[in-house]
């Protein structure tokens, strides 16, 4: 079975990125802790091709053995939790699912 990769990125309202990435981080340093089927998970901040940081993005990029870490992934009590923390900062989001070759 292939690995997944999701990489998501975020809009965050204005003010409210540095309060998103600190939920986020705390999100993905405990899935990989606790999570035997995340085998990646960071937290992204884009910037131009000078350097400078673009406002209000914030991505993640997480790898899962397999389908199945995915669906543990998914089920994972603190999910419900975060989003509802999360959304309230959030103008939206883009997820893309993708097996590794």
């Amino acid at each position: 079975m292939p690995q997944i990769a999701i990489i998501v990125e975020f809009d965050t309202l204005d003010g409210q990125e540095a309060e998103f990435t600190r939920l986020i981080s705390e999100h993905a340093r405990l899935t990989l802790e606790e999570e035997e089927g995340c085998l990646r998970f960071e937290v992204i901040k884009p910037i131009e091709r000078d350097g400078t940081p673009i406002l209000n993005k914030v991505m993640v990029n997480e790898l899962y053995a397999d389908e199945a870490a995915v669906t543990r992934h998914e089920q994972n009590p603190r999910m419900p939790i975060l989003r509802e923390a999360t959304g309230k900062l959030l103008a939206g989001r883009r997820l893309i699912m993708a097996e590794v070759r």
